[in-house]
């Protein structure tokens, strides 16, 4: 019997559904000798879909995660069904820190948040940069050794000039993202919208945070326009980024109590507490694979 390690080897699997899935995937890690220390599963009746999260230590796989993704590998190519979608599955190493980037514009309460939780220890993740549309965040970043790179953007003009320059603002972007190959790409309050050709290419890796309790409020000045509604609850949504605005499947939400004594700037200050949890609970669930998409709708595993 092996020792815990410490060390683990997370797997995630989504697929048609059908009678013996968790048997299939069971019975061959029992097979390996693989220790299991967590397991979660849920089977989406109306979709025909299940997907499953399954943790092994990895001292009780020899050869590690290449065996198991192996393994996993051939458990997936029988779940196959002919004509039907293709079987998702991923094996990850917890001994890698996830590389993140994090893209910025002025609003400074996330990126202190994240880069917070990182330096103390709260949040497993590697930031490999800090990507800003104007500087003053910078030094931010400079505190915990992070780099910082301006990209500067046009203003939001609808001529040829300057949609040419946010057209190359963007390619800017996304050269500095992609040198990184990262796990999770976060909009911490990224006052521009991702062309569709970066959503589909980031698609499931960019994650926004919006200041509100979506589908409710979409777009710009949220707060004002639940102030303007009378609202006696406001909220912030954590999503991954499509191409349709705010849209995205959603990973993490929670709201806090107003009253009407509260202005839109009462709420801009109040709500910037609940942006920050919001985030960093939708962040770690995503870098620790408990976020499955399928549909446009999220499994998210506790």
């Amino acid at each position: 019997m092996s020792v815990p390690s410490g060390r683990r080897l997370v797997i995630t699997l989504s697929c048609p559904d059908r009678t013996g899935i968790v048997a299939a995937i069971t019975g061959r890690l029992a097979a390996i000798g693989a220790s299991i220390t967590e397991a979660a599963y849920h089977a989406d009746v109306d979709a025909g879909w299940f997907v499953t999260r399954q943790v092994v230590d990895s001292a009780s796989v020899p050869g590690g995660a290449d065996v198991l993704r192996a393994v996993v590998g051939q458990v997936a190519a029988e779940l196959e069904v002919p004509g039907g979608e293709p079987v998702r599955w991923h094996v990850r190493d917890t001994a890698e820190s996830p590389r993140v980037v994090i893209l910025v514009s002025r609003e400074s309460h996330c990126l202190h948040d994240l880069l917070g939780r990182v330096w103390g220890g709260e949040l497993d993740m590697d930031v490999r940069a800090v990507v800003g549309n104007h500087e003053v965040l910078r030094p931010i970043a400079a505190a915990h050794g992070v780099p910082f790179h301006h990209v500067p953007f046009p203003a939001r003009a609808q001529d040829d000039e300057a949609r040419t320059g946010r057209d190359a603002a963007f390619a800017q972007v996304a050269a500095l993202v992609d040198e990184h190959d990262p796990a999770a790409i976060v909009l911490a309050r990224f006052m521009q919208v991702l062309t569709p050709a970066l959503c589909d290419r980031w698609a499931g890796r960019a994650i926004n945070i919006h200041h509100s309790f979506l589908p409710s409020f979409m777009g710009a000045r949220p707060y004002h326009q639940a102030h303007a509604r009378g609202v006696k609850l406001v909220g912030a949504t954590c999503h991954y980024v499509t191409a349709d605005l705010d849209a995205g499947p959603i990973i993490e939400q929670d709201v806090i109590r107003i009253d009407h004594a509260d202005t839109p700037e009462d709420m801009v200050r109040r709500g910037r507490d609940v942006e920050k949890l919001v985030l960093a609970r939708g962040l770690r669930a995503h870098l620790e694979d408990r976020v499955q998409v399928h549909a446009g709708r999220t499994v998210v595993f506790r």
